[in-house]
């Protein structure tokens, strides 16, 4: 198979580059860990892969941004705006709704974009996924320097085939061009970027809030730890995952290869599940990230002003705010007294608005308290409703004035964002069960 041409999709100012291989009955997109799509096309290994994925199915890959032929830009590659880069390559390639099949980190995106875009996803499909980072703060950081040191190093590729691909130890030909394909993937300084938001993002809050048909795979004979992807107890991790998710069913692949490109048991089984669960109907849940804001003080205000000054200070603050919800892909829900109530797709969309919220608000002499939570919510219409909405109104009313509070959820999914937290405790929220803990946003 020849490797199809390279085009070029725009996800905001960034340019993805991605590729369409075969003509099956439903479409397929596969997201690595780091491993550039386009490059790898120079050896067999992969190219196999791909032929046989595009066998049964319109099989799209890309490359993300910052590996590989995509754009190189200065943000960090957060899971949000990986999630986006997804999105405008599907755009690209004319898909409506594809399945999502995502290697280690690109599992942990996969899962995160399946539960906020069920209509954009048919399938669920996972290789070593694991909810969140198992090692220590000390080991997060180990891995981080270790990758900017080794990262694309000559010394280095023994271990990661040793680690990664076992049964491919003596074939001299892999040798020689994975060193190619991994320093095209990625330089050391984007690699630690990406180990950075890997070890930092949590998913555990999300995997219950998937809806779609899931699979679930995992080589059987892994048993040590690779010291690159901090991968352990892989059988158990993945029960575990499953558990998690609504109706997930979970395979082992024999082999001890970490990467799902070897095995040809892999591809067999994602074509069997994808035969059998390739018309499931759209949920009509969604992972929504809620944000509420209140006016501080708005009855004094309004009776220190009088009733016209007033009126109009309020026009011009709606005004603002819808302005900002606009700005961030807001969606204003209700708008209750002199409050706010609105939804986002990603939570550092939410928190970026919430502080434009409170700056203008400021600018206007107003103190505001917004409060965001990152949950499962019911569409109903126009209307969202569920208990992620009460508890985004519970963290907003235990904000301070002009501070913008989220719970613990938005913060583990903002990982590598930059964004910076003071902890606020733990918080009986009236009317929810548990302790919650909430955290303000840091001024910047």
């Amino acid at each position: 198979m020849e490797p199809p041409e390279v085009r070029y999709a725009r996800s905001g100012d960034v340019s993805i580059a991605y590729q369409v291989v075969g003509d099956g009955p439903f479409d397929v997109i596969f997201v690595p860990f780091l491993l550039s799509m386009i490059f790898a096309w120079l050896h067999p290994l992969y190219v196999g892969f791909f032929e046989r994925l595009a066998s049964f199915s319109r099989l799209i890959l890309f490359d993300k941004r910052g590996t590989g032929a995509s754009d190189r830009p200065r943000g960090l590659p957060t899971l949000e705006a990986q999630m986006d880069d997804v999105r405008a390559v599907l755009d690209a390639a004319g898909s409506e709704r594809a399945a999502l099949f995502g290697a280690g980190h690109g599992a942990l995106m996969c899962a995160l974009f399946a539960a906020t875009y069920p209509e954009r996803t048919s399938q669920l499909i996972t290789w070593n996924v694991f909810p969140r980072f198992p090692g220590s703060a000390d080991e997060r950081r180990e891995l981080i320097r270790r990758t900017r040191e080794m990262w694309g190093q000559a010394d280095s590729f023994d271990e990661i085939i040793r680690e990664q691909y076992p049964s491919l130890a003596d074939d001299l030909s892999f040798r020689r061009v994975l060193p190619t394909i991994v320093r095209a993937s990625a330089s050391p300084g984007s690699a630690a970027e990406f180990n950075r938001v890997l070890t930092e993002a949590d998913i555990s809050e999300v995997l219950p809030t998937i809806r779609v048909p899931t699979l679930l795979l995992y080589p059987k004979l892994v048993t040590e730890p690779s010291y690159f992807l901090q991968l352990r107890n892989l059988e158990e991790t993945t029960q575990q995952v499953a558990a998690a998710i609504p109706d997930a069913r979970v395979v082992g692949i024999p082999g001890s290869d970490v990467n799902p490109f070897v095995a040809e048991e892999v591809t067999a089984e994602v074509r069997s599940f994808l035969t059998d669960r390739h018309d499931e109907p759209v949920p009509d849940r969604v992972l929504a990230t809620v944000l509420f804001t209140d006016i501080v003080g708005s009855t004094e205000r309004a009776s220190a002003l009088g009733d016209q000054a007033w009126r109009r200070l309020i026009a011009d603050h709606r005004l603002a705010v819808r302005r900002h919800l606009a700005r961030f892909g807001g969606n204003e829900i209700d708008t209750a007294g002199d409050g706010f109530f609105a939804t986002f797709d990603g939570p550092a969309r939410g928190i970026a608005c919430a502080g434009a919220i409170a700056s203008a608000s400021a600018e206007q002499g107003l103190e505001v308290r917004l409060g965001l939570h990152t949950g499962e919510c019911e569409r109903d219409g126009a209307k969202v409703t569920g208990i992620a909405v009460h508890i985004g109104a519970r963290v907003a009313s235990l904000a301070r004035p002009g501070e913008v509070l989220v719970s613990r959820t938005v913060k583990d999914l903002v990982a590598g964002s930059g964004i910076e937290f003071e902890d606020r405790g733990e918080h009986e929220l009236k009317g929810v069960p548990g302790e919650w803990r909430l955290y303000a946003v840091r001024d910047e």
